[in-house]
C-alpha cells in the first residue's frame, strides 16, 4: 500500500485566515505583527512582521500530523541551529513551549510554532548558478547531513511517501494518475531499470536522519547569487539515505540548467569535500535525482486530484514535465563517471 495518504494530509490541510495568525501570534507568543500567506502543500505558514520590522514564519501543522514527529522535527531544527549556522531558530510561546496547540473554526485542533525567518532569495527564483554557488550549496548539504548523523528520534522512523526509498509503492500506487500518457510511460519505464540496475546497490547506502526536501523553495542564497544562506522547512524530515538531501536538490537545479552534469558534478564534488561519498553513493546519486523526480510526478497526479484547488501542488511539474525526457536521455554510466572524474 502506498504510504502516508489513508487519509489524505492534503485534504486536512489547515485553513487559517490571517486576522487568526495575527491574532495567534499576539496571544501566544507576544509577537504584534502583520501576517501574510506563504504557500505549502499540507500545513499552512505565515510569514510574521512585527513592529520594528523583524520577521517570523508562524507554523501551522496538518491536524494529522503526529505530535511525537512535530517534536522530533522541532528538536531537529534546534540541534542543526547549534552546529550550523544556516538554519531556522524555534521560538519559545510565552508559556515557554516550542509547541502549542490551537482549535480551527472547523474544531480541527492543529500544533503551532515560530521560527525566525531567515532572509534571501529562493535559489528556485533565480536562473544563473554560478560554480561559486554550486560549490556552496554541496558544502551546506554535507554540513547539515553531518549535523544530523548523531541526531535520532523513533518518530522519524515514518513510513513517508517523500522518502526515496519508499519510490517503489509511489510509482506502482500513483503511476496510473499521471494523464499525461506521454510522461506517464517514461516514469513507469524508468522505475522499471531501476529495479534492476540501482535498486540492489541501495541496502549498501549510508542511512541517517536526514532534511528530506532540499528542494530549490527551501534553499535560500544571498542576493549577489553566490553562497547559501539558509535551509528551511524540516518538515518532511526522516530516516533514509544519507545521499538524498543531495539527491534531491540535484533534482530541482538541474531542471533549469542548460547543462545538467555539470551542474550536478559540482554541487557533488563540493559534497564530497566536506561529507566523502562512497563508491555506492556515486553510483546511485544520479540515479537517485531521477527517482525524486519521478516520484513527484506520480505524488503531484494524486494530490491535485484531491486538492485541485491548491496552485502549490503544481509548483515544480511543469519544469519536470519539459526537462525529465532531456535528463533521461542522459546515459547513467556518463553521469556516474562524470562524477567520479570531478572528485579528483
Amino acid at each position: 500500500m502506498p504510504p502516508t495518504f489513508n487519509p489524505p494530509l492534503v485534504q486536512h490541510a489547515p485553513r487559517f485566515t490571517v486576522d487568526r495568525a495575527v491574532s495567534l501570534a499576539a496571544d501566544l507568543y507576544n509577537l504584534h505583527a502583520t501576517a501574510e500567506s506563504l504557500p505549502s502543500e499540507r500545513d499552512q505558514n505565515f510569514l510574521l512582521t512585527d513592529l520594528s520590522g523583524e520577521r517570523f514564519v508562524l507554523k501551522i501543522a496538518n491536524s494529522l500530523e503526529d505530535q511525537a514527529l512535530l517534536q522530533a522535527q522541532s528538536d531537529a531544527m534546534m540541534h542543526a541551529g547549534k552546529r550550523v549556522s544556516f538554519c531556522q531558530r524555534l521560538v519559545p510561546s510565552v508559556n515557554g513551549k516550542i509547541l502549542e496547540q490551537v482549535t480551527s473554526a472547523s474544531g480541527d485542533r492543529n500544533l503551532i510554532r515560530v521560527a525566525t525567518y531567515l532572509t534571501g532569495v529562493a535559489l528556485g527564483e533565480t536562473r544563473e548558478h554560478s560554480t561559486l554557488l554550486l560549490r556552496d550549496l554541496g558544502q551546506k548539504l554535507a554540513q547539515l547531513d553531518i549535523a544530523l548523523m548523531d541526531f535520532d528520534r523513533p518518530a522519524i522512523h515514518r513510513n513517508f511517501h517523500w522518502d526515496l526509498a519508499n519510490w517503489q509503492t509511489v510509482i506502482a500506487g500513483y503511476s496510473d494518475l499521471i494523464n499525461d500518457a506521454s510522461l506517464r510511460a517514461p516514469v513507469v519505464n524508468y522505475a522499471k531499470a531501476f529495479e534492476t540496475t540501482l535498486a540492489p546497490l541501495l541496502s549498501e547506502l549510508r542511512k541517517s536522519v536526514i532534511h528530506g526536501d532540499t528542494n530549490d523553495y527551501n534553499i535560500l542564497i544571498n542576493g549577489e547569487l553566490s553562497g547559501v544562506v539558509a535551509i528551511i522547512d524540516f518538515g518532511d524530515m526522516v530516516y533514509s539515505y544519507t545521499i538524498a538531501d543531495l539527491a534531491i536538490a540535484l533534482a530541482y537545479l538541474v531542471l533549469n540548467s542548460e547543462s545538467p552534469l555539470t551542474t550536478a558534478a559540482n554541487v557533488v564534488a563540493a559534497y564530497h569535500e566536506v561529507l566523502p561519498l562512497t563508491d555506492e553513493e556515486i553510483e546511485t546519486v544520479w540515479g537517485l535525482m531521477i527517482m525524486r523526480l519521478c516520484m513527484s510526478v506520480c505524488i503531484a497526479a494524486f494530490q491535485q486530484r484531491e486538492r485541485p484547488d491548491n496552485e502549490y501542488l503544481d509548483i515544480s511539474q511543469q519544469a519536470i514535465r519539459s526537462k525529465l525526457p532531456t535528463l533521461l536521455a542522459i546515459d547513467a554510466h556518463e553521469a556516474t563517471s562524470t562524477f567520479r572524474r570531478s572528485l579528483r
